[in-house]
């Protein structure tokens, strides 16, 4: 049985819910939530209305398989407007599987700040007005010995000051060293006056045909240990990508302004695991091991008194605190993302909103009336006084830099040299056109929703092949619904070929051959549009920032005419999946048989 548990924060009650008939129609984690919220969101709720829904689920694939090491959350993006959707890994959706939950659903609003203990079925809604304005990090530590009598392990999510302040780029903090990061999620908790979600339990799936399991099992477990498309990520980690994206011009430097840094290597993977790496460690059932954390320190007391910290780095929070605000040492990247990590916010839109604020103030569209003080690429002293006046909310400039760079650049200019896609930040890869469009036409405008920077690289020196890259972006875009829906991590994706989902499907009881879950992909690609549309986003609304006309790529200069051409060549792709969800969810509202 799939079941989701539903939570109301005004009234404290809880219900439980047979969803068994959707997981069997959508598979489960993005699929069923974004059929759930199709029913629910609308263009006129506001994200911070105590009846928009926060949902997270898990798929099938979670508790068999290894790397089936994700939970999904989709909410309304405060930050766009549209369909929100993030993932995180770390131990949330074990202790969801194991509380003997698939989904959880919070609407409502606390009428004063709460954080939910939920231990198998017993929910408790508990103060927090202890916990309110306190960091990320001070959160989990007190509330891991306050709920220590639990048995077994526990995951805590939790908001930091940013989301109790309602920043639309604020994000949820997940255990150790994982995010719901992007679009605005901790915002959205932060409305409902709930700072954390402690939960556990002891429930988990019983085996079934052993040896046909353990036989499956150690298959998909060897190819993830050996295979050459994960050792990246357990040597270096994504930081991998710094140098080899700054070799081919596609790393963002300085607001975007090239693709190549000079000081890659200070920041570099490499240099990190050499000077700085402490402890390689892995999300709940995942052999992998990509979380890389970084120990610095610091002198609090001559001459020889340090304290130390751990912080975990990636690529993207090394990009967006790093190179694209010019920042060329790598214990300096360290402390900006310890800041960042401490308030909550999502590391790639406010690296991009400081970078933002940093050309604004050379180019003279903002002034020290604005900043107080001055802005300038490579200045780590600036840009932390800046994260701080931010947080303290030093005046309306401050104030509105953790709205984005959308609401940053309408308000105070500076709109060609916003790096956003409809309203959400750019993530770090300049590689080309198919990327851009990517971020653009996706379902999160993220880099992970259609993969158009590796289809960038793989067309790096050849001929341009518009409708061939984009059917591969649409292609990809498609499967990794698909993917989500399980819940799979994208970096096992190499070992999770068609042939092995479906032979693990069949195992769980799902009647799936390749052409069906290709088919069923497209529905769920198509539903999330639907719910896009219905929520104001349009194809004929996509921008490509003019900067990033002006610049060098992985692949050149980029046209906007070539950009334009890409997203209406998507676009029809999509009207035809939006065709097969429609027919799809008419014949399902009807209670007719309509599984692929």
């Amino acid at each position: 049985m799939y079941r989701m548990l539903e939570i109301d924060l005004s009234t404290g009650l809880t219900k439980v819910s047979d969803l068994t008939e959707l997981f069997k129609t959508f598979i489960g984690g993005t699929g069923v939530l974004t059929y759930l919220a199709s029913q629910e969101l609308t263009n006129q709720l506001n994200p911070f209305s105590p009846d928009a829904p926060i949902y997270f689920a898990i798929g099938p694939f979670n508790g068999y398989f290894p790397t089936a090491s994700k939970a999904v959350a989709i909410f309304k993006s405060p930050l766009t407007g549209d369909l929100g959707e993030s993932h995180a890994g770390g131990r949330f959706w074990m202790e969801m599987l194991a509380a003997g939950f698939h989904v959880i659903k919070i609407k409502g609003q606390a009428p004063e700040p709460v954080y939910l203990s939920i231990d198998n079925e017993e929910v408790r809604v508990v103060s927090a007005k202890a916990l309110w304005g306190m960091s990320t990090l001070a959160t989990e530590r007190i509330l891991r010995e306050r709920e220590d009598a639990r048995k077994g392990k526990k995951s805590i999510l939790r908001i930091g000051p940013a989301g109790e302040r309602l920043s639309p780029i604020a994000c949820v903090v997940v255990d150790s060293s994982r995010h719901f990061g992007r679009l605005g999620l901790g915002a959205v908790m932060g409305s409902k006056n709930l700072k954390t979600i402690v939960i556990s339990g002891n429930r988990y799936p019983k085996i079934e045909n052993k040896r046909q399991y353990q036989v499956l099992y150690e298959k998909i477990f060897k190819e993830l240990v050996s295979s050459e498309t994960t050792y990246k990520y357990r040597d270096l980690g994504t930081a991998a990508n710094v140098l080899p994206l700054s070799k081919i011009y596609g790393l963002p430097t300085r607001n975007f302004s090239q693709g190549i840094f000079e000081s890659a290597y200070r920041i570099s993977g490499e240099y990190f695991a050499d000077n700085y790496l402490a402890q390689q460690i892995s999300c709940a059932h995942c052999p992998v091991g990509c979380i890389h954390v970084a120990v610095h320190r610091e002198l609090f007391s001559d001459p020889h008194m340090f304290k130390h910290a751990k912080v975990s780095y990636d690529h993207e929070l090394i990009y967006s605190l790093g190179s694209n605000l010019g920042i060329a040492d790598a214990g300096q990247v360290l402390k900006l993302i310890q800041f960042v990590e401490k308030q909550g916010w999502d590391a790639i839109s406010i690296g991009v909103v400081l970078a933002w604020a940093t050309e604004a103030f050379q180019q003279g569209v903002i002034t020290l009336k604005e900043t107080e003080t001055p802005l300038s690429f490579g200045d780590f002293e600036a840009y932390m006084k800046t994260l701080s006046f931010i947080a303290e909310g030093k005046n309306e400039f401050y104030r509105d830099l953790e709205k984005g760079v959308y609401y940053c650049a309408e308000k105070y200019g500076g709109k060609e040299f916003a790096m956003h896609f409809n309203k959400n930040e750019a993530p770090g890869y300049m590689t080309g056109p198919d990327a851009f469009v990517g971020y653009a036409v996706g379902v999160r405008h993220s880099h992970l929703d259609c993969a158009g920077y590796s289809i960038d690289q793989k067309y790096l020196g050849r001929q341009a092949d518009i409708e061939k890259e984009v059917k591969a972006m649409h292609d990809e875009a498609t499967w990794r619904v698909v993917t989500n829906s399980l819940v799979t991590c994208l970096f096992a994706r190499g070992t999770y070929t068609k042939e092995i989902v479906v032979e693990c499907l069949k195992y769980l009881g799902y009647d799936f051959d390749e052409e069906k879950l290709l088919e069923l992909g497209k529905i769920i690609h198509g539903m999330k549009f639907l719910v896009k549309h219905k929520l104001g986003f349009s194809f004929d609304k996509l921008q490509l920032p003019k900067k990033l006309t002006k610049v060098y790529t992985s692949r050149g200069m980029i046209k906007e005419e070539d950009f334009i051409k890409r997203v209406e060549l998507y676009k029809k792709l999509v009207e035809e999946d939006m065709e097969k969800a429609k027919e799809f969810l008419t014949n399902f509202s009807k209670n007719e048989d309509v599984r692929i």
